[in-house]
């Protein structure tokens, strides 16, 4: 914990830069906090809450995340991976049910983090968190045409082909002049990145669309555009307002918030035990996300980070910002990069991210107000389109092994047509499979001819077999299975294992097995070129000397040399 911290403090000191570190940092933080602002409130509006939780996650969990976990340069908050986790959790539970589960989340990040489970996460297959991005983004921009089009009466809940029902049921009620400022957000969403400036593309295109929405609605109540303002209300210590609450994230108890239909959670172990599955879901999405977040971050800053820190801080920030009204965060890619390009090196640049929304919502919150709904639609169907990554979907599809396909369209359509708790479970059994099947494909065992054991002549009564690779519950038998069946001549059986990386329980169950097997049949074991820590295991497991019928040597041809010395003593 804190190591991210810690080690750019040492390296800037060391470094004597410290106050240029400084400036570019703060500048770094403005500019992520520019781009953070309105995705953040976007991305909690894409979960049916208030935009200012958004906001209220970029500052809590954005500052402390930078400040306790393992990377110098990500910057966490809201993101679009979360979407589709989320949405069932605040229809069914409320916004409190989010919270709890949040919190949740992140006791589990947290023990993950200490746990050493951080190197375990990076190794899920790239086909498993292709299909998951992809199908993320699919769903994401369905649940947005609602609001590009200004459709009336189209509900987004069911499942995802009831979602797409009721769109093109309400496709004759579309808004043009929502429509118009939707498509003119987007058009500058996609070609201001072309121009190669230095100021976002969200900022213009998010004030383009508000000065076109605001000329409209001039025009006319008809020409009349929602907005943030006045699809959104808030309560707040008395006082009710439209939009955004000009107010700092205050501390509540997470389940004080409304739950369902406004209800007031009531806190129970049934009620933790009925969160418990998304809490795992988010825990784990998170954990791939910011682990991932940070691996391209490393290559792009030429830092490493230390990803067991990285959970713990990513629990950290779960934990405590439920408490301030924040719902679940983990690092974005998007703005991580954002940071690294502006010359953010530090984590005072997320602090400064943090700070910059905190003042945002203070002075700045009633004209948050008057952006467009069309336009925060147009925002998040560019992040769905830059998180699905079509061209590695279809890349992946044209080039990748049938079983890489199979698992990526698998995990893609799981969590389009069900959910993520499904798609997650799923997807993360689909990929311990490959991998085991793929390492039994690693692992054989053969017997040596003649001619293969070098200068030495190889009599009738020995047979060497070779086992290459690891012996683990789904090698073993297969590898070893055909040691037990050998010519009525063999008196001696050498077992190459200089190439076997690991035995588990299994393998040392089945070696076990042959042992006695082969000593029913008067053959004697001999063992070679086993690591010493793999023969510790063995005779833990009972399988050591036993009556002369199983030795152990350090090579081949000492082996070949106690077959000689048995053979001496025992010529039947």
């Amino acid at each position: 914990m804190f190591s991210a911290l810690i080690g750019s403090i040492r390296d800037e000191r060391a470094a004597k830069t410290v106050w240029q570190s400084i400036q570019a940092n703060i500048i770094a933080g403005i500019t992520v906090g520019v781009i953070a602002l309105p995705l953040s409130m976007a991305l909690a509006i894409a979960i049916d809450v208030g935009p200012q939780y958004g906001l209220y996650t970029a500052i809590v969990a954005g500052i402390l995340i930078a400040l306790t976990g393992g990377s110098r340069v990500n910057i966490s908050g809201p993101t679009a991976a979360f979407v589709v986790v989320l949405i069932p959790i605040v229809h069914q539970y409320g916004l409190g049910g989010l919270l709890v589960a949040g919190m949740m989340a992140g006791v589990i990040l947290v023990l993950m983090g200490l746990a050493r489970m951080g190197r375990l996460i990076e190794i899920v297959p790239y086909p498993v968190v292709i299909g998951f991005t992809a199908g993320i983004g699919v769903v994401i921009a369905t649940l947005q045409i609602k609001d590009f089009l200004g459709l009336s009466g189209a509900a987004a809940t069911g499942d995802y082909f009831t979602k797409v029902q009721n769109i093109m049921l309400a496709l004759p009620s579309i808004n043009g002049y929502e429509a118009l400022v939707g498509a003119v957000t987007l058009a500058i969403l996609m070609v201001w990145p072309r121009l190669k400036s230095r100021i976002p593309g969200h900022l213009i295109a998010l004030l383009a669309g508000s000065i076109l929405a605001w000329l409209l609605s001039h025009m006319g109540s008809h020409a009349a555009v929602e907005t943030i303002a006045s699809r959104f209300h808030y309560f707040v210590d008395g006082i009710s307002g439209q939009g955004i609450p000009s107010v700092v994230p205050a501390f509540h108890w997470p389940w004080a918030l409304p739950g369902k239909e406004g209800a007031q959670l009531t806190v129970s172990f049934d009620l933790f035990r009925a969160l418990l599955p998304a809490a795992l879901t988010i825990a784990m999405l998170g954990a791939l996300e910011s682990l991932l977040c940070s691996v391209v971050a490393d290559g792009m800053s030429g830092r490493k980070h230390n990803p067991n820190d990285e959970l713990i801080g990513q629990g950290i920030g779960n934990m405590v910002a439920p408490f301030f009204g924040g719902i679940p965060a983990t690092a974005a890619i998007a703005r991580t990069a954002a940071n690294i390009r502006a010359g953010g090196t530090m984590p005072l640049s997320a602090v400064v991210h943090g700070l910059f929304i905190l003042l945002s919502i203070m002075f700045l919150a009633p004209l948050l107000g008057y952006i467009p709904m069309a336009s925060m639609a147009a925002l998040l169907l560019m992040v769905a389109w830059n998180m699905s990554e079509a061209h590695h979907f279809f890349r992946i599809i044209r080039i990748a092994p049938r079983s890489d396909t199979l698992v990526l369209i698998t995990c893609f359509s799981l969590t389009v047509l069900f959910d993520m708790t499904v798609a997650v479970a799923v997807g993360m059994g689909l990929a311990a499979i490959l991998f085991i099947r793929r390492n039994i494909q690693l692992t054989e065992g053969r017997l040596l001819t003649e001619h293969e054991v070098a200068d030495r002549e190889l009599r009738e009564d020995v047979a060497i077999y070779d086992i290459n690779g690891p012996l683990f519950f789904g090698t073993a038998r297969l590898a070893l299975k055909n040691l037990t069946v050998v010519n009525s001549k063999i008196r001696i059986v050498i077992l190459d294992m200089a190439e076997v990386t690991m035995i588990d329980v299994s393998a040392m169950i089945a070696m076990g097995s042959i042992v006695e097997a082969l000593a029913e049949k008067n053959i004697t074991l001999i063992i070679s070129e086993l690591q010493p820590r793999m023969i510790l295991k063995l005779r833990r497991a009972g399988v050591h000397y036993q009556e002369g019928r199983i030795q152990f040597a350090r090579n081949r041809a000492e082996a070949l040399k106690q077959a000689d010395a048995l053979r001496a003593t025992n010529p039947s």
